[in-house]
């Protein structure tokens, strides 16, 4: 038995060091290095030398599997929508009022949105992460079976980012998932949305308060968000007949005409030719029903989460009701 023992913790302790070394001798680095040489002309050797110094992260596994977005609404929601959080917005607003107006010309997003986007994320910039991006990237492509399809992908993002935008790879923080700066942008966004706002000749989501303002708008004028068109409003409900369509999911597809037939009521009137979509979030004491239309799609577009839109629209209206009182 003592034996048996020590076989399995020798095994272990092989494992766990297979595990904890540098990504340079793991098989799938190396494939993966061979693409992109192949595809994007990366030089082989300084690719190796780069992934000796990345680093696992067993903490990022343990956080990607165990999300906010997991909680009910109930739980979900005070995470975001509290008293500090809608102060900051409403001060980040008054600081960056004249960027924040330029990008809402610019765009027709709302800069109530804009603010809540940077609240939710980083907090305005306060917390914008402390994990090495290529460490968690690394960790997430070679580690996490699960989604490694995914991650292999920003990986490659990130570094063709970093080499367009000539910075080293190894300098970037982030999130646990590889999102970056003040509005959390993974790679492949980051390549295609972020954008030069301040004209500096720069693309800094980390320091630059006009670039971060600047590239959100334009992720959200790029998905295709509807200039003064609502969001979401509560609905009541009666019967049963509503049942399916909160199945059909948060992606607008019912018409009015189907909501009145199913026994819901929006609080608030709704354009006729609007499609809708009817979420169910879960309270404390039941059920709470919104109906919601495509710009509230769009926020999910960001993160695919209706919880997570839900909490950026509450926090916007709560920050722009308490601006519009205070100033």
């Amino acid at each position: 038995m003592r034996l048996l023992l020590s076989l399995l913790l020798t095994l272990l302790l092989t494992m766990a060091s297979a595990v904890q070394a540098n990504y340079a001798d793991n098989p799938d680095t190396k494939v993966f290095i061979a693409e992109m040489v192949q595809k994007h002309g990366f030089d082989a050797d300084k690719l190796q030398a780069l992934f000796a110094k990345a680093e696992y992260k067993q903490s990022i596994i343990d956080a990607i599997t165990r999300p906010a977005e997991s909680k009910p609404w109930h739980q979900y929601r005070p995470i975001f929508v509290t008293q500090k959080r809608i102060k900051q917005g409403v001060t980040f607003w008054n600081e960056h009022a004249e960027t924040l107006e330029r990008a809402e010309q610019e765009f027709g997003i709302p800069a109530a949105i804009m603010v809540a986007i940077i609240g939710v994320e980083t907090r305005y910039g306060r917390n914008t992460g402390s994990y090495r991006v290529m460490d968690s990237l690394s960790t997430l492509a070679f580690n996490y079976p699960k989604r490694s399809k995914f991650f292999r992908g920003q990986l490659e993002h990130f570094l063709l980012m970093a080499r367009e935008e000539r910075v080293d790879p190894l300098l970037l923080s982030g999130s646990y998932a590889g999102a970056m700066g003040q509005p959390q942008f993974i790679p492949s966004s980051f390549r295609s949305y972020a954008i030069d706002f301040d004209k500096d000749g720069r693309r800094d989501l980390w320091n630059s308060t006009a670039d971060v303002i600047g590239s959100v708008a334009n992720y959200f004028h790029r998905h295709h968000w509807s200039e003064g068109k609502a969001i979401a409003t509560r609905a009541k409900v009666r019967g049963t007949l509503y049942k399916p369509l909160v199945k059909k999911g948060y992606k607008p597809s019912l018409t009015l005409e189907q909501l009145q037939e199913s026994g819901v009521e929006p609080l608030h009137s709704v354009a006729p030719e609007s499609e809708v979509a009817l979420l169910q979030l879960e309270t404390r004491g039941g059920h709470e029903y919104w109906v919601t239309l495509q710009n509230f799609y769009v926020i999910t577009r960001y993160n695919h989460s209706p919880l997570y839109a839900m909490a950026v629209f509450q926090l916007s209206e709560a920050i722009k009701s308490t601006r519009a009182a205070t100033n």
